[in-house]
Protein backbone atom coordinates (compact mmCIF):
# COMPACT_ATOMS: atom_id res chain seq x y z
CA UNK A 1 0.00 0.00 0.00
CA UNK A 2 1.08 3.43 -0.77
CA UNK A 3 1.76 5.93 1.70
CA UNK A 4 0.09 9.30 1.63
CA UNK A 5 2.76 12.00 0.42
CA UNK A 6 3.39 14.46 3.94
CA UNK A 7 2.75 17.92 3.67
CA UNK A 8 4.86 20.52 1.62
CA UNK A 9 6.82 21.72 4.97
CA UNK A 10 8.35 25.38 4.41
CA UNK A 11 11.80 23.97 4.57
CA UNK A 12 11.18 21.43 1.45
CA UNK A 13 9.66 24.69 -0.30
CA UNK A 14 12.81 27.13 0.19
CA UNK A 15 14.81 24.24 -1.40
CA UNK A 16 12.32 23.95 -4.64
CA UNK A 17 12.65 27.85 -4.56
CA UNK A 18 16.20 27.72 -4.56
CA UNK A 19 16.31 24.56 -6.88
CA UNK A 20 13.95 26.41 -9.83
CA UNK A 21 16.26 29.68 -9.17
CA UNK A 22 19.92 28.10 -9.88
CA UNK A 23 18.14 26.41 -12.63
CA UNK A 24 15.89 29.04 -14.42
CA UNK A 25 16.17 32.26 -13.13
CA UNK A 26 12.71 31.75 -11.87
CA UNK A 27 11.51 33.65 -8.21
CA UNK A 28 8.83 31.85 -6.65
CA UNK A 29 6.93 33.69 -3.78
CA UNK A 30 5.42 32.49 -0.81
CA UNK A 31 2.18 33.01 -2.40
CA UNK A 32 3.34 30.28 -5.30
CA UNK A 33 3.47 27.28 -2.35
CA UNK A 34 0.67 25.56 -3.04
CA UNK A 35 1.26 25.57 -6.74
CA UNK A 36 4.72 23.69 -6.13
CA UNK A 37 2.62 21.57 -4.16
CA UNK A 38 0.09 20.41 -6.61
CA UNK A 39 1.98 20.68 -9.48
CA UNK A 40 4.32 17.76 -7.95
CA UNK A 41 2.15 15.79 -6.15
CA UNK A 42 1.53 13.75 -8.99
CA UNK A 43 4.96 12.72 -9.74
CA UNK A 44 5.70 12.28 -6.28
CA UNK A 45 2.73 9.54 -6.52
CA UNK A 46 3.58 8.34 -9.70
CA UNK A 47 7.62 8.10 -7.99
CA UNK A 48 6.15 6.10 -4.38
CA UNK A 49 7.44 9.17 -2.82
CA UNK A 50 5.79 10.22 0.61
CA UNK A 51 7.71 12.84 1.03
CA UNK A 52 8.53 16.27 -0.97
CA UNK A 53 11.96 16.18 0.77
CA UNK A 54 12.65 12.76 -0.69
CA UNK A 55 11.76 14.22 -3.74
CA UNK A 56 14.13 17.11 -3.86
CA UNK A 57 17.14 15.06 -2.79
CA UNK A 58 16.30 13.34 -5.92
CA UNK A 59 16.83 16.12 -7.97
CA UNK A 60 19.44 17.25 -6.68
CA UNK A 61 21.78 14.62 -6.73
CA UNK A 62 22.55 14.63 -9.81
CA UNK A 63 21.64 11.03 -10.51
CA UNK A 64 18.21 11.57 -12.60
CA UNK A 65 18.95 14.06 -15.35
CA UNK A 66 15.79 13.36 -16.80
CA UNK A 67 13.62 13.51 -13.47
CA UNK A 68 15.12 16.82 -13.15
CA UNK A 69 14.08 17.67 -16.07
CA UNK A 70 10.81 16.90 -15.68
CA UNK A 71 10.65 18.91 -12.48
CA UNK A 72 11.44 22.31 -14.27
CA UNK A 73 9.25 21.61 -16.93
CA UNK A 74 6.22 21.32 -13.31
CA UNK A 75 7.31 24.42 -12.05
CA UNK A 76 7.48 26.56 -15.14
CA UNK A 77 4.35 28.39 -16.13
CA UNK A 78 3.20 27.85 -19.67
CA UNK A 79 0.14 29.81 -21.09
CA UNK A 80 0.06 31.11 -24.28
CA UNK A 81 -2.39 31.13 -27.21
CA UNK A 82 -2.18 32.52 -30.89
CA UNK A 83 -1.63 36.10 -31.91
CA UNK A 84 -1.29 36.76 -27.98
CA UNK A 85 -0.93 41.15 -27.96
CA UNK A 86 -1.94 41.54 -31.19
CA UNK A 87 -0.19 44.72 -31.67
CA UNK A 88 3.07 43.26 -31.53
CA UNK A 89 2.13 41.49 -34.98
CA UNK A 90 0.86 44.02 -36.64
CA UNK A 91 3.94 46.18 -35.67
CA UNK A 92 5.90 43.06 -37.27
CA UNK A 93 3.79 43.54 -40.71
CA UNK A 94 5.06 46.96 -40.90
CA UNK A 95 8.65 45.97 -40.98
CA UNK A 96 8.30 43.52 -43.08
CA UNK A 97 6.45 46.14 -45.20
CA UNK A 98 8.90 48.29 -44.87
CA UNK A 99 12.01 45.73 -45.78
CA UNK A 100 13.58 45.87 -48.73
CA UNK A 101 13.11 42.87 -50.71
CA UNK A 102 16.37 40.85 -51.28
CA UNK A 103 19.27 40.60 -48.74
CA UNK A 104 20.11 38.00 -46.02
CA UNK A 105 16.18 35.77 -44.32
CA UNK A 106 14.60 38.16 -42.13
CA UNK A 107 15.46 35.91 -38.92
CA UNK A 108 13.12 35.97 -35.30
CA UNK A 109 13.47 34.42 -32.65
CA UNK A 110 10.50 33.29 -29.68
CA UNK A 111 12.93 33.23 -26.76
CA UNK A 112 10.36 31.89 -24.60
CA UNK A 113 7.65 29.71 -26.93
CA UNK A 114 6.03 27.56 -24.41
CA UNK A 115 4.24 25.60 -26.70
CA UNK A 116 4.67 27.20 -29.74
CA UNK A 117 2.03 28.93 -30.74
CA UNK A 118 4.03 32.12 -30.31
CA UNK A 119 6.40 31.14 -33.00
CA UNK A 120 3.47 29.69 -35.25
CA UNK A 121 1.95 32.80 -35.44
CA UNK A 122 5.39 34.96 -35.96
CA UNK A 123 5.34 32.25 -38.81
CA UNK A 124 1.67 32.91 -40.19
CA UNK A 125 3.57 36.78 -40.36
CA UNK A 126 6.26 35.86 -42.01
CA UNK A 127 5.11 33.37 -44.79
CA UNK A 128 2.26 35.72 -45.68
CA UNK A 129 4.31 38.78 -46.55
CA UNK A 130 7.85 37.07 -47.65
CA UNK A 131 9.12 34.72 -50.07
CA UNK A 132 9.75 30.57 -48.58
CA UNK A 133 13.10 31.22 -48.61
CA UNK A 134 13.68 34.64 -47.31
CA UNK A 135 12.67 34.08 -43.70
CA UNK A 136 13.71 32.03 -40.33
CA UNK A 137 11.98 31.70 -37.14
CA UNK A 138 14.00 29.95 -33.81
CA UNK A 139 11.49 29.00 -30.89
CA UNK A 140 13.09 28.17 -27.81
CA UNK A 141 12.11 27.45 -24.34
CA UNK A 142 13.60 25.63 -20.96
CA UNK A 143 11.11 22.92 -21.05
CA UNK A 144 11.86 19.80 -23.06
CA UNK A 145 8.23 18.78 -22.64
CA UNK A 146 6.21 22.22 -24.45
CA UNK A 147 9.17 22.05 -26.86
CA UNK A 148 7.84 18.54 -28.16
CA UNK A 149 4.24 20.27 -28.27
CA UNK A 150 5.68 23.15 -29.96
CA UNK A 151 6.96 20.45 -32.58
CA UNK A 152 3.62 18.33 -32.80
CA UNK A 153 1.73 21.94 -33.87
CA UNK A 154 -1.53 20.70 -32.35
CA UNK A 155 -3.32 22.49 -30.45
CA UNK A 156 -6.91 22.94 -28.82
CA UNK A 157 -9.21 25.33 -30.97
CA UNK A 158 -9.68 27.44 -28.66
CA UNK A 159 -5.93 28.80 -28.78
CA UNK A 160 -7.01 29.91 -31.63
CA UNK A 161 -9.68 32.61 -31.13
CA UNK A 162 -7.62 35.52 -32.69
CA UNK A 163 -6.19 33.43 -35.48
CA UNK A 164 -7.54 35.30 -38.75
CA UNK A 165 -9.53 33.36 -41.31
CA UNK A 166 -7.34 33.70 -43.62
CA UNK A 167 -4.59 32.18 -42.05
CA UNK A 168 -6.84 29.42 -40.46
CA UNK A 169 -7.60 28.30 -43.99
CA UNK A 170 -4.01 28.34 -45.43
CA UNK A 171 -1.95 27.46 -42.57
CA UNK A 172 -3.59 24.67 -40.32
CA UNK A 173 -6.25 21.70 -40.75
CA UNK A 174 -9.06 21.77 -39.04
CA UNK A 175 -9.60 18.26 -36.77
CA UNK A 176 -12.81 16.06 -37.86
CA UNK A 177 -13.57 12.69 -36.09
CA UNK A 178 -11.71 11.94 -32.83
CA UNK A 179 -9.50 15.28 -33.66
CA UNK A 180 -12.65 17.70 -33.60
CA UNK A 181 -12.14 20.42 -32.01
CA UNK A 182 -8.56 20.74 -32.43
CA UNK A 183 -5.99 22.29 -35.33
CA UNK A 184 -2.55 21.04 -36.78
CA UNK A 185 -0.87 23.53 -37.97
CA UNK A 186 0.14 22.58 -41.56
CA UNK A 187 3.40 20.45 -42.09
CA UNK A 188 4.61 23.13 -44.16
CA UNK A 189 4.81 25.80 -41.62
CA UNK A 190 5.99 23.30 -38.91
CA UNK A 191 9.09 22.22 -41.14
CA UNK A 192 9.87 26.08 -41.56
CA UNK A 193 9.93 26.77 -37.46
CA UNK A 194 13.12 24.95 -35.46
CA UNK A 195 12.59 24.36 -31.75
CA UNK A 196 15.45 24.17 -29.58
CA UNK A 197 15.86 23.82 -25.65
CA UNK A 198 17.22 27.09 -24.37
CA UNK A 199 17.98 27.97 -20.68
CA UNK A 200 17.98 31.82 -20.66
CA UNK A 201 19.45 31.51 -17.29
CA UNK A 202 22.68 29.75 -18.22
CA UNK A 203 25.77 31.77 -18.33
CA UNK A 204 26.48 31.65 -21.77
CA UNK A 205 24.23 30.62 -24.73
CA UNK A 206 24.23 28.65 -27.52
CA UNK A 207 26.28 29.83 -30.45
CA UNK A 208 23.03 31.84 -32.66
CA UNK A 209 23.46 34.48 -35.54
CA UNK A 210 21.90 37.49 -35.15
CA UNK A 211 18.37 37.99 -35.49
CA UNK A 212 16.30 40.99 -36.71
CA UNK A 213 13.23 40.82 -34.28
CA UNK A 214 13.14 38.21 -30.77
CA UNK A 215 10.11 37.90 -28.95
CA UNK A 216 10.61 37.25 -25.07
CA UNK A 217 7.41 38.14 -23.69
CA UNK A 218 5.99 37.08 -20.55
CA UNK A 219 8.43 35.69 -18.80
CA UNK A 220 10.51 38.56 -17.30
CA UNK A 221 7.91 38.84 -14.89
CA UNK A 222 9.26 35.07 -13.20
CA UNK A 223 12.77 36.23 -12.63
CA UNK A 224 14.13 38.84 -10.01
CA UNK A 225 15.58 42.50 -10.79
CA UNK A 226 19.64 41.37 -10.88
CA UNK A 227 18.35 37.92 -13.35
CA UNK A 228 16.07 39.88 -15.24
CA UNK A 229 18.91 42.13 -16.36
CA UNK A 230 21.40 39.52 -16.98
CA UNK A 231 18.83 37.76 -18.92
CA UNK A 232 17.60 40.63 -21.25
CA UNK A 233 21.42 41.67 -21.70
CA UNK A 234 21.85 37.92 -23.10
CA UNK A 235 19.21 37.89 -25.43
CA UNK A 236 19.91 41.72 -26.91
CA UNK A 237 23.27 40.27 -27.51
CA UNK A 238 22.28 38.66 -30.44
CA UNK A 239 19.96 40.92 -32.08
CA UNK A 240 21.58 43.32 -34.27
CA UNK A 241 21.51 47.02 -34.24
CA UNK A 242 18.57 48.39 -35.33
CA UNK A 243 16.61 45.30 -34.54
CA UNK A 244 13.42 44.82 -32.57
CA UNK A 245 12.72 43.40 -28.97
CA UNK A 246 9.02 42.66 -27.81
CA UNK A 247 8.22 42.14 -24.36
CA UNK A 248 5.15 41.46 -22.32
CA UNK A 249 2.98 44.60 -21.85
CA UNK A 250 3.20 43.65 -18.40
CA UNK A 251 6.75 43.90 -18.07
CA UNK A 252 9.18 47.04 -18.75
CA UNK A 253 13.07 47.94 -18.96
CA UNK A 254 12.86 50.74 -17.58
CA UNK A 255 16.57 52.04 -15.49
CA UNK A 256 18.44 49.00 -16.85
CA UNK A 257 20.62 50.86 -18.64
CA UNK A 258 20.16 48.67 -21.84
CA UNK A 259 21.06 49.71 -25.21
CA UNK A 260 17.50 49.65 -26.57
CA UNK A 261 14.86 52.58 -26.87
CA UNK A 262 11.54 52.23 -26.24
CA UNK A 263 9.53 52.56 -29.83
CA UNK A 264 5.91 51.43 -28.51
CA UNK A 265 4.38 50.05 -25.54
CA UNK A 266 6.16 46.84 -24.66
CA UNK A 267 8.41 47.15 -28.14
CA UNK A 268 12.04 48.56 -28.19
CA UNK A 269 14.80 48.97 -30.63
CA UNK A 270 18.10 48.31 -30.76
CA UNK A 271 20.49 51.74 -30.91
Amino acid sequence: MIQPVAPLTDREFVQFQRFIHEAAGISLTEAKKPLVSGRLAKRLHHLQFNSYGSYFQLISSGAAPEETQIAIDLLTTNETYFFREVRHFEHLRSLLKERKQGGAPFRVWSAACSTGEEAYSIAMVLADLLPPQGWEVLASDISARVLQTGRQGHYPMARAAHVPQEYLRRFCLKGIDVEEGTLLVSRVLRECVEFAQINLNAARLPALDKFDVIFLRNVLIYFDGETKGLVVQRVLDYLRPGGHLYIGHSESLHDMGLPVRSVAPAIYRKE
